[in-house]
């Protein structure tokens, strides 16, 4: 890793600190923006891992939403109901793309919640005079100040807002967001449009204060008709190209944003909000955005609801085998599957844990109910039925679940006729009122029509799930709801798996009991009671997983590119099928037997395989149970394949090989090559502590340290679009740059040579330079004081 080379003759000792300091605090895995000196260890320590304040050892994400402000007659949650001393992050929900491809929240006038509206009377929501904007924008800018260790982030998207978003008068303008913002109408990528986001969005965090950007976009797969339903045509028009440009965006976003924390010194994160359902992942490819990310939150959650009629948990942790939905798809019987279930929390994060250090996953958590009406069958509702054919307007499903209405639905959505959506959701303080069987005194202020409580709500709950519902016998209602046990239980499953933390959706939900003893009502509200027990396990818990790999990997890389290429789409991508496209950009011919390995995520079983003749095939699996009930052991199942042994790859030459599995994983990882009896990682797996120029076996040059400015995007074990932009200054070996003149002596550069050796001396444009680490095709005049070549000054 160049962040660990010694400093190189006539580096300023300064600078030699400030590159090995922030090289030293990258992440494992994570991208580096080629040129610039990205500041991680403004964010980082030096083992990789995010810097919370001392008693957050994982993170709290909570998300909040604007538009709970109060001014219906609801309950108000607002930023000054944040439990500022539990959480680590904040994501504000949400901007949105608007028409010109810009982030954007709004106009910005007196009512717009994010920057003009005030809260006079309402103690500890009173304005930050000194600030230029109000609104949600200006308290969390103030709370910032008391608490300086939470991190701020703008969320863009969302449910409702990825296709469109909401003008001035409430309507929503169907404009296509991201689907347009990303691809063109014929299914290229929007590199224009990206660079337009990208720009607004570096914009807009400098101007409000906000340590980030989070990316909620619902869904950039190739599953015909996924997402909001008002998205569909949008959405399947491109579905072939919604991977390629959500790489583009991501890639995009990361680079502007390294561009801007080096030149502001400090680090700006990157997140996504991401899907959990092995469906919708079947058609994200191998997911190839990770290494772009600071971190990951998993959506595990809406795992079960009204849009089908198989009543479930809304957030299991685990599988039990049992699940209504994926029984009728023959999930458990179908050998290849392994008998794993994929609609469970424990699944997604393993699907991620593939790609990812745990501590680069934070799992969801749902503050909020789903639930159902007139169940069939099942253990008090449980994997039992309910279904309609009177679905929402909007929806296109002429069947879908009966979901449950009036009382038992508080945080209702409108369909586009503007009727209540049948859903099942609440907040969980109304979940515990309707438990507590106590008749709250916010209900009319929700214009329910349907209000007088009705039975019992008892609370069930099962331990092998790790999932809490109500079951109300008299109306056969069923309500997934989150409380203490099932809490804790995941906080516990957080801190044993390494993970980086937990997100919330959303913080409004959670609860306190309001005591009469003490001057209350008598009833649940507004809390913090689940927040506050994450908190307190957290604090007490080890440092969260910095490293990928399970296993040593070597020290010396080889710049051998892999790419996932040629995935059908969605629907049609089964068993999933795609082709390695390996790429030699070493100097080093490998030879026909060349052995290589690399691990795939257990989220699918250990059946991979080839049909292409070069002997793919599972050397090792940390999950060997029939399926996984209880959860996924371990972690990886890792490969071996080799070069036929009449098939040399001499250097820019290229092999395909088919890979064949069963379930959806994200890009495999921890990669080696064995040449010659000599073992090296692969420089674009961007593997923490691998380093310093390598060579081959014969003494050839070889390699480059992985993740150090120099390494290319090509280098990445992901497809990189080929429509993004260059990310570095360097010269096309096909140019023919003119030699330097003057009295220098040093060899002149030449931008088709590979320079491997760490201190090799080359003169261009009348300046002497040495490399730092290998380097190939970059003008040294170009790279800047951080990059590959340090001047020597004139010759």
């Amino acid at each position: 890793m160049a962040g660990l080379l010694v400093a190189t003759l006539g580096t300023a000792p300064s600078q030699a600190a400030a590159a090995v300091d922030n090289q030293a605090c990258r992440p494992d895995g994570m991208y580096t923006t080629p040129g610039v000196d990205v500041p991680y260890c403004s964010v980082y320590d030096t083992a990789g891992r995010e810097k919370m304040g001392a008693d957050h050892q994982r993170r709290i994400i909570g998300y909040f939403t604007g538009w709970r402000t109060g001014k219906d007659g609801t309950p108000a949650y607002l930023v000054n109901n944040v439990p500022w001393d539990k959480v680590t992050h904040l994501n504000y929900a949400f901007g949105h793309v608007d028409g010109g491809n810009r982030l954007s929240v709004g106009d910005d006038t007196a009512t717009n919640e994010a920057t003009g509206i005030t809260f006079p009377g309402v103690p500890g929501a009173e304005m930050d005079p000194t600030l230029p904007y109000k609104g949600h924008f200006n308290l969390l800018s103030k709370f910032k100040k008391q608490y300086p260790n939470v991190k701020t982030l703008i969320s863009v998207g969302g449910w409702a807002e990825t296709g469109g978003y909401f003008g001035a008068d409430g309507s929503r303008v169907n404009s296509g967001g991201f689907y347009s913002m990303t691809v063109n109408a014929d299914g290229s990528v929007n590199q224009a449009g990206i660079n337009t986001f990208a720009d607004s969005s570096v914009d807009f965090i400098k101007k409000y204060g906000f340590n980030g950007v989070d990316i909620d976009y619902e869904y950039p797969t190739s599953m015909k008709d996924a997402g909001n339903p008002l998205d569909w045509t949008a959405a399947n028009a491109k579905r072939g190209s919604l991977v390629k440009g959500y790489a583009a965006l991501l890639k995009t976003l990361r680079e502007k944003l390294d561009r801007a924390g080096a030149a502001d010194g400090k680090h700006y994160l990157l997140s996504i909000a991401s899907p959990s359902s092995g469906y919708l992942l079947r058609g994200m490819e191998t997911f190839p955005v990770t290494q772009y990310l600071d971190y990951v939150n998993i959506m595990s959650y809406d795992l079960h609801g009204a849009w089908n009629k198989y009543v479930g948990p809304n957030a299991s942790l685990y599988d039990d085998g049992k699940d209504a939905e994926l029984a009728s798809a023959n999930v458990y019987s179908t050998a290849q599957y392994g008998g794993i279930g994929y609609l469970n929390s424990d699944w997604a994060y393993h699907y991620f844990r593939g790609a990812m250090p745990g501590g680069r996953i934070n799992m969801g958590l749902p503050y909020y109910t789903r639930g159902f009406k007139n169940v069939t069958g099942g253990t008090n509702g449980l994997w039992g039925t309910s279904s309609t054919s009177t679905c929402p307007v909007g929806a296109g499903l002429t069947t879908c679940g009966d979901g449950a209405v009036g009382i038992d639905n508080l945080w209702h959505d409108l369909d586009d006729a503007g009727k209540e959506a049948p859903a099942g959701s609440n907040p969980m303080w109304h979940a515990k009122n309707l438990e507590k069987g106590v008749v709250p005194d916010y209900l009319s202020k929700y214009k329910l029509t349907d209000t007088a409580l009705q039975g019992t709500y008892t609370r069930n709950y099962s331990s092998s799930l790790v999932a809490p519902w109500l079951w109300n016998d008299t109306k056969k209602v069923f309500l997934s709801t989150e409380d203490e046990e099932s809490v804790a239980a995941k906080a516990d499953y957080i801190v044993n798996q390494g993970a980086g933390g937990t997100m919330i959706w959303e913080l409004a939900g959670d609860y306190r009991w309001d005591a009469t003893a003490n001057g209350g009502k008598g009833e649940y509200v507004q809390g913090s009671t689940l927040t506050s027990l994450m908190y307190d396990k957290f604090k007490a818990a080890s440092a969260y997983g910095a490293t990928r790999s399970t296993i040593a990997l070597p020290q010396q890389t080889l710049p051998i590119d892999v790419s996932f290429t040629n995935f059908a789409l969605g629907d049609s991508n089964y068993p999933i099928n795609p082709k390695i496209h390996l790429v030699n950009n070493s100097a080093v011919t490998l030879p026909g037997g060349t052995e290589f390995q690399f691990d795939y995520s257990n989220s699918a079983p250990g059946n991979a395989k080839d049909q292409s003749g070069f002997g793919l095939k599972v050397i090792r699996q940390d999950h060997t149970a029939t399926n996984n009930v209880g959860g996924l052991k371990g972690v990886y199942n890792r490969v071996s394949v080799s070069l036929p042994g009449w098939q040399s790859l001499a250097p820019g030459a290229s092999v395909d090989i088919d890979f064949t599995y069963y379930l959806p994983v994200s890009t495999p990882a921890n990669w080696t090559v064995n040449v010659g009896g000599t073992l090296y990682g692969l420089t674009g797996d961007l593997t923490r502590g691998t380093g310093g120029a390598t060579s081959s076996p014969s003494g050839s040059p070889s390699g480059s340290p992985s993740g150090s400015p120099s390494s290319s995007p090509s280098s990445s074990p992901s497809s990189s679009p080929s429509s993004s932009p260059s990310s570095s200054p360097s010269t096309s070996p096909s140019s023919s740059p003119s030699p330097s003149t003057g009295t220098c002596t040093a060899p002149s550069w030449s931008a088709g040579a590979v320079y491997a050796t760490t201190g090799t001396k080359v003169s261009w444009k009348g300046h002497q330079y040495t490399n730092k680490w290998w380097t190939t095709g970059e003008d040294p005049s170009t790279t800047g004081q951080w990059g590959v070549w340090n001047d020597l000054g004139v010759c």
